[in-house]
């Protein structure tokens, strides 16, 4: 097993411990931590509590990807790779780093929640960021897709 597999949630991780730590003496000894519909708060937590829950998930995240990435693996180096497949290393990676997409949602789920603690104002509605990174991840898949078509065109030629 590589870092390469899990070099995604991991940054995130880092990321998300490095904003906890600076934000942590800032924020108010209770938190905004569940928010209506219309961005209004309505449950409050801890700080710690809050910490806890928000780093613990992406931990999970984490021990999640390296559990993914270290099966996928195993199961590549056990049944071999067929004649004109793809790597499995290159599968791996992908199926390692993907977990990063729910690990981004918890993280600007948090940044939002210190955002509102501490400006009472939040980044934006928490359900437009999936839609953002939906669609930054449809046009993603689309070049991957066009790269793939284009390779396989190329091997008919040839």
């Amino acid at each position: 097993m590589r870092l390469s597999y899990v070099i995604g949630p991991l940054a995130i991780l880092l990321l998300s411990l490095i904003l906890s730590a600076y934000f942590y003496h800032l924020l108010p000894a209770e938190l905004a931590s569940h928010f209506r519909l219309d961005g209004t708060p309505d449950g409050w937590q801890s700080r710690e509590i809050t910490m806890l829950w928000m780093l613990m998930s992406q931990l999970v995240f984490v021990l999640l990807t390296a559990g993914i990435a270290w099966g996928t693996s195993r199961l590549s180096t056990r049944f071999g790779q067929g004649e004109g497949g793809i790597r499995a290393e290159r599968v791996v990676l992908f199926m390692g780093n993907l977990i990063v997409l729910p690990q981004l949602l918890v993280c600007f789920a948090m940044v939002d929640t210190f955002s509102y603690n501490l400006y009472q104002r939040h980044i934006m509605p928490i359900w437009i960021f999936p839609l953002i990174i939906l669609g930054l991840v449809t046009i993603a898949l689309g070049i991957f897709l066009v790269y793939i078509f284009s390779k396989a065109r190329g091997g008919q030629r040839g």
